[in-house]
């Protein structure tokens, strides 16, 4: 057999976003940090981030009313602690950003001072959102990327699934201490092992388990997974947030359109040209997202029509191009002008509110081992994501987790030889369409089971699904060499069962999670949470503290 590739690290992060590179431009100025991809380094959600990152910036704004809507937005469910901490913590993570040389737009007053543009979007009481045009993951990322690639203490892997964590456990010693990753190099399609001190999560969300979604292809939940089956926590799987407005053309799929673009003034429509939006919510179009999508998800089923219309037609074309240049030439390429009329638009799967649970240091259940990022549950979120505050928590978060890290350098032990990946009793695969078939039945029925509107019979039927899905495939990875589409939909079934149990625990309606059996809220509400068994053998236990 051959000999499989060995690498030795200070620190792992795995996932290559905005959470990601933060982390490693953090600590590279110290220790030897290895970035793991899985696909170019570019590519993930913190490209297609379009709105932009939240901060008081403006003399009128305070921490205190970022707080506020943060908990109103969260329906409840926030923890008031994370909520302060990354308010508090917002505008030096953003100063750290523009150090980087992220390009957010700026204009002059009427006295002359360059100040930065401020936008507002759905939730926020005041204009408060950083953005550099409607592109501002794109600049983000551009930026990090460029300043990770010139840094000569940060290697990057480029084209690699993460496969599982090498815990204490998996060696047979005792504690729950993590000490490096099996991945598997997409390149040569051979499995190498990493060994390191400490280890960060940065895979972001787990969209791709939805039929619909606005999330690139890599969105597929292998953190979340992975530090399951490492011990770890998780919380807050049910409330995954569907993006309100997703265009709806064939030629442009789940392509995002912002927020933002609502913030500034769009409406939503009824085919007939009538605004729907007041009838839901006294805050029409910048309630929300989840009374938003609910809304739209609404009227579509009503109406029985496709989709609904965002129209922003009404502003001068000047105005449109300069704030949307992005979405004005990816709808013009499709044949709409946004300035003359509406865009199509229908909901989509966004963002995972719940995840991998962690503390203000990025902490998980198991140690040196942090969770940055969409990944993580941090108590920031709640019920429902505020606008623009996700970008925020990955570089919060990343400047916490650096900043413990390098205060424990002393306490962690020097990266070990770890046991090769054993694939002496697998081999090719020749049933490919075993995957491809499985993958689309579950996206199928977790769209139509564990949607934007749910009911414990749908939840129950998801389930029993999912766990027939989960023993084909267990049978089918014990035969068989790793492939991509094996390791992302191992993933995705995991979480998908994580999704449903938390939405099955929960007996009540509230922000992102509705279900028509519980339309009610409950006066006391506690983050649910899910503790992984001991062993396979034991079954999932659920908790709400």
């Amino acid at each position: 057999m051959q000999q499989q590739k060995e690498h030795l690290c200070d620190v792992l992060i795995i996932g290559s976003g905005a959470a990601g590179l933060s982390l490693a431009l953090q600590l590279a100025d110290k220790l030897n940090v290895m970035v793991l991809s899985k696909g170019p380094l570019r590519e993930g959600s913190t490209l297609y981030a379009q709105g932009g990152i939240a901060a008081v910036f403006d003399e009128n704004d305070s921490i205190d009313s970022h707080v506020s809507d943060t908990l109103i937005a969260g329906a409840g469910l926030c923890d008031a602690e994370a909520v302060k901490f990354t308010a508090e913590h917002a505008k030096e993570a953003m100063e750290w950003l523009i150090g980087q040389g992220v390009p957010f737009d700026q204009y002059r007053d009427e006295e002359g001072v360059l100040k930065y543009h401020l936008t507002r979007e759905g939730g926020h009481s005041h204009r408060r959102i950083l953005h550099a045009a409607d592109a501002t993951g794109r600049a983000v990322q551009i930026t990090l990327v460029d300043q990770v690639k010139a840094h000569p203490n940060i290697r990057l892997l480029e084209n690699y699934n993460a496969i599982d964590l090498i815990t204490a456990a998996k060696l047979g010693l005792p504690g729950k201490h993590c000490y490096g990753a099996y991945v598997w190099n997409r390149n040569s399609e051979q499995v190498e092992v990493i060994s390191a001190r400490f280890v960060a999560l940065a895979t972001g969300g787990a969209s791709k388990v939805y039929l619909y979604t606005s999330n690139p292809d890599v969105a597929s939940g292998d953190g979340i997974a992975m530090a399951w089956r490492a011990g770890c926590r998780v919380a807050n799987m049910e409330f995954n947030q569907f993006h309100p407005t997703s265009l709806y053309h064939p030629d442009a799929r789940n392509y995002l359109i912002t927020e933002a673009m609502r913030g500034e003034g769009a409406y939503l429509k009824r085919p007939d040209g009538s605004r729907f939006m007041p009838d839901f919510d006294e805050r029409a179009e910048l309630a929300p997202r989840d009374v938003v999508a609910r809304a739209i998800d609404f009227e579509m089923k009503r109406l029985g029509v496709p989709c609904v219309y965002l129209d922003i037609s009404h502003k001068p074309k000047d105005f449109i191009i300069e704030h949307f240049p992005t979405i004005y030439a990816k709808c013009l390429s499709v044949g709409i002008d946004i300035t003359k009329q509406p865009i199509p638009v229908v909901p989509a799967a966004h963002y995972t509110c719940g995840g991998v649970m962690t503390n203000q240091n990025g902490q998980t259940d198991v140690p040196n081992l942090y969770a940055i990022g969409e990944v993580a549950y941090t108590g920031l979120h709640g019920a429902n994501r505020m606008a623009s505050n996700s970008l925020l928590e990955c570089v919060v978060f990343a400047q916490s987790a650096a900043k413990h890290i390098l205060a424990n350098l002393a306490q962690a032990a020097a990266p070990i030889s770890l046991p090769q990946w054993d694939e002496s009793r697998v081999s090719n695969s020749d049933e490919e369409v075993v995957i491809t078939h499985n993958w689309h039945e579950l996206r199928l029925f977790m769209w139509d089971f564990v949607g934007i509107v749910r009911t414990t019979k749908r939840l129950e039927r998801a389930l029993h699904r999912v766990e027939l899905l989960q023993r084909e495939i267990q049978e089918y990875y014990r035969h068989f060499r790793v492939s991509n589409n094996l390791l992302e939909l191992r993933n995705l079934t995991m979480v998908a069962e994580l999704i449903i149990r938390c939405a099955m625990a929960r007996k009540e309606s509230r922000g992102l999670h509705y279900t028509l059996d519980y339309p009610a809220m409950l006066d006391n509400p506690k983050p649910t949470i899910l503790t992984p068994p001991e062993r396979d053998a034991e079954p999932v236990t659920t908790q709400t503290i």
